[in-house]
């Protein structure tokens, strides 16, 4: 009897192992993507987001009243003009001669009295992007709501909710097209007759004016006044129902829909924007077109459409970290329970979280993503949810390449095309040079002056980091006809560097004078300084950038020199007394600075100038940098330290620091606490979408790395994915990559060629279980998409630093050709 009984219960334990494992590779195959939810969102921070690029939506998903919370990427307070009109020069060069002379506090209060906090009454510190509106539907639901279900398919861009009322099950389906370029939306329930509802559209913005015609019902309005531009972006929203029996009717300020089958509710809204300095356009007469073309096709048809022009970039890449149980929790509580281990498909559906924003907010044509992708629900956003370009900006693109979205690269060259016209401004009055420049903010009228005051705004740089996203484009891309049409953008920011450099007394280094390392300080309130590492950093990508373009070219070869014998007289990096990388010029770190900012390791991501292999103590310094500076941070730092520790080739520590982001995040909070919405979307907090774009980045740069002269495979896989695969990663030279592991040694190796050349190859010995069938690497790669400019020796204040990584690589190299596949392991 004993012994029935526990085979009875060993049986019973076997078949709940049978059912758990099926539900989780169930939920593989259909929810693998999906973001769900079991009740509606009580605030914006659960809301989920749809866009098309142009237009975006926060989805609440209320059963009684839901709720569609509506953006146009154009829709920003004030209207044309630079703020960089004020002649600075006479300031900049008394400050340079303060900072040479050592007077640094001095330096810091005469660029604070200048370039006051506040603006100045006849400028501005840039707009606020702003909201269009709101549209509600009020439910006539009567009796109680069960099998409430609300998702986000970011496979196919589609959102929905289920529930049921009574004896009826409805559901509603949402989306966003950017090939229709409207929002809509679809109701349907399994009884006939079942659906009655009222819709109201409205707008927060002041001036504004409600109508109907027919069923289409409008609102037109006007951006908001700030400082000192008076609201000049004309708006229009028009919303038209169609319903499947039943009656429509417009009543009051409301569309009523009652005992209707279906109903399908199109959503269009245009603005009179054409450019940063056009705004001659008829929003009404846009709004009207995008909605009447629109009206001609059948829902059906339209999503049909949005679902193939979004998975032709959505598919291009896939990652398998495994799957559990964990799967068939809600989202929200996935997030909660991360910590407890156990979920590593949370991971992978968080990466992809990240590419479907991208493709969301910033398509060709488009403006680029801000602070907030194209989500905001508020006229005064924080930091006005502008281009921060001393980090946000340029993180929202890093993963724009890696993961295989080039083309969502798009809108921030076109903005760099404007910011390289009024940026002229700027470097002229504040600075007498040629070229162009910013500063680190811009909005979309491409403002280019200092922004928030003298401390935070002294930071001339913007132009010299957002410019090396062209030349990362063309490396990942090898096209020759693309870099001839954005090289006069180098060639601009070039020329700015090359006459702005100015010659420090100490070791006659040619330095960026005044700027500061963003937003840290080095004492109590002072930040102004000369020469900082990041600075340093920069203009050496730059002036490297502008030779190996001119090369290609083969142009300008008079300038080439000019900036060759420039570039030979920049600072090299330092090691100070603690062993770290120096911030500044002077060893002024501090073993207990936490700041948010860590600018001068950005040598050693996103830039190439911090290798293992050729700088190991360079390697070490930076490490003890990252270190001083510990984890916990805002959302945006916590993304970029996941990267730099990939960089460092240690995958536990980045690992680490994706699992502190993917924890719940206060809905109102505020502060430097980083973490995670219940919608997945990151938190400074408040909510701030560059540390979404950091973390995907991260997690593709944790697979594989072409930044060091080769294509790096698993550089920095962590204990936690030791069984795994990825398709469809892009490196640099053009190569998209298959790789499959298992028990954290390589399985599966396939390349794709798009431009042929050579692919070297590089792995740890570690994770090798067979050698590649190819030879082993000799000499420099002789491909010229991998080749990377030599930095100085670095100077070490401590001695010899010792290189603690001991890790073993072998390299091979794959001769390709163009359009063709290699299997290197089956």
């Amino acid at each position: 009897m004993m012994q029935t009984t526990f085979l009875q219960k060993r049986a019973y334990i076997l078949l709940l192992l049978v059912v758990l494992i099926y539900s989780a590779v169930n939920a593989t195959g259909s929810d693998s993507y999906k973001l769900w939810y079991d009740k509606p969102a009580a605030h914006w921070n659960e809301a989920l987001p749809i866009g098309n690029g142009r237009l975006g939506a926060m989805l609440f998903g209320g059963v009684k009243q839901d709720h569609l919370q509506l953006n146009e990427e154009t829709i920003w307070s004030g209207g044309p003009g630079n703020n960089s009109s004020k002649d600075l020069y006479s300031t900049m060069q008394e400050i340079r001669r303060l900072l040479f002379a050592g007077k640094y506090k001095e330096a810091q209060d005469l660029s604070n009295k200048e370039m006051p906090r506040e603006p100045e009454a006849n400028n501005n510190y840039g707009m606020s992007y702003q909201p269009a509106g709101d549209l509600w539907i009020d439910f006539l639901h009567e009796g109680e709501t069960v099998a409430y279900r609300r998702e986000l398919d970011i496979a196919d861009a589609l959102s929905t909710v289920t529930y049921r009322v009574g004896e009826v099950t409805y559901k509603r389906e949402y989306l966003a097209t950017a090939h229709d370029q409207v929002i809509m939306m679809r109701v349907t329930a399994d009884r006939a007759g079942s659906i009655s509802c009222n819709l109201k559209l409205n707008t927060p913005h002041l001036i504004h004016q409600q109508h109907f015609i027919g069923n289409r019902i409008y609102v037109n309005g006007t951006s908001g006044d700030k400082q000192n531009k008076k609201g000049q972006v004309k708006f229009s929203i028009a919303v038209e129902p169609k319903v499947k029996g039943g009656a429509l009717q417009a009543e009051g300020e409301m569309l009523r829909v009652r005992q209707a089958d279906e109903l399908t509710v199109y959503i269009a809204i245009g603005t009179n924007f054409n450019n940063y300095h056009d705004l001659g356009g008829d929003a009404r007469e846009r709004a009207d077109d995008y909605l009447n073309t629109a009206l001609k096709k059948s829902y059906r048809k339209i999503k049909s459409k949005h679902v193939e022009d979004y998975r032709r970039y959505f598919d291009r890449v896939s990652l398998d970290l495994g799957q559990t149980v964990a799967m068939n929790k809600a989202t929200d509580q996935r997030v909660a329970d991360f910590h407890l281990g156990n979920d590593p498909q949370l991971v992978s559906l968080y990466f992809q979280f990240g590419r479907y924003l991208l493709i969301s907010s910033s398509r060709p044509g488009t403006q680029p993503a801000n602070l907030q992708g194209i989500w905001n629900d508020k006229l005064s956003p924080p930091w006005s949810s502008k281009y921060t370009v001393n980090i946000n900006t340029e993180m929202n693109y890093w993963p724009a390449e890696v993961t295989n979205l080039s083309e969502m690269h798009e809108p921030l060259f076109a903005m760099l095309e404007d910011l390289s016209v009024t940026g002229k401004e700027s470097a002229w009055n504040y600075y007498r040079a040629r070229g162009w420049n910013m500063h680190h903010n811009t909005d979309i009228w491409r403002v280019t002056g200092i922004i928030d005051g003298g401390f935070y705004g002294m930071w001339p740089m913007g132009g010299a980091w957002l410019s090396q996203h062209i030349w990362q484009h063309y490396l990942f891309n090898g096209d020759n006809a693309f870099l001839a049409k954005y090289y006069p953008i180098l060639k601009g920011v070039t020329q700015f560097y090359v006459d702005v450099l100015q010659e420090e007394p100490k070791h006659k280094w040619l330095v960026v004078a005044p700027s500061m390392s963003p937003e840290n300080s080095y004492q109590s309130g002072v930040g102004i300084s000369a020469g900082t590492t990041m600075d340093n950093q920069l203009v050496f990508d730059v002036f490297s950038n502008f030779l190996e373009a001119a090369h290609v070219l083969q142009v300008d070869e008079d300038f080439m020199d000019t900036v060759a014998s420039k570039l030979k007289r920049l600072p090299p990096m330092q090691i100070g007394k603690l062993g770290q990388l120096q911030e500044w010029m002077e060893d002024w770190d501090r073993a207990d600075d936490r700041h948010r900012h860590i600018s001068h390791l950005y040598g050693l991501y996103p830039a190439a100038q911090i290798s293992p292999i050729r700088h190991p103590t360079l390697f070490e310094a930076a490490k003890k940098s990252l270190v001083f500076r510990g984890d916990k941070s805002t959302g945006w730092s916590m993304g970029w330290k996941v990267n730099w520790w990939a960089r460092l080739l240690d995958g536990n520590r980045a690992y680490k620091l994706i699992a502190d982001q993917l924890s719940p995040a206060a809905n109102d909070g505020n502060g430097e606490a980083g973490g995670t919405y219940a919608n997945l979307l990151d938190a400074h907090p408040p909510f701030q979408i560059d540390g979404n774009f950091g973390c995907t980045a991260g997690i593709a740069e944790m697979l594989i790395q072409s930044h060091d002269g080769c294509l790096h495979i698993l550089p920095a896989l962590p204990d936690q994915w030791q069984n795994g695969e990825v398709k469809g990663l892009k490196a640099r030279g053009g190569f998209i990559v298959d790789i499959a592991w298992k028990d954290g040694k390589l399985q599966k190796l396939k390349v794709h060629s798009r431009l042929g050349g050579n692919c070297r190859i590089r792995i740890a010995s570690a994770k090798m279980v067979d050698k590649l069938a190819v030879e082993k690497a000799i000499g420099e790669n002789s491909n010229l998409l991998y080749k990377v400019p030599e930095i100085k020796e670095p100077i070490s204040h401590i001695g010899q630093l010792a290189a603690n990584y001991t890790e073993e690589f072998e390299e091979y190299d794959l001769p390709t050709k163009k359009g063709k596949t290699y299997f290197l392991l089956k």
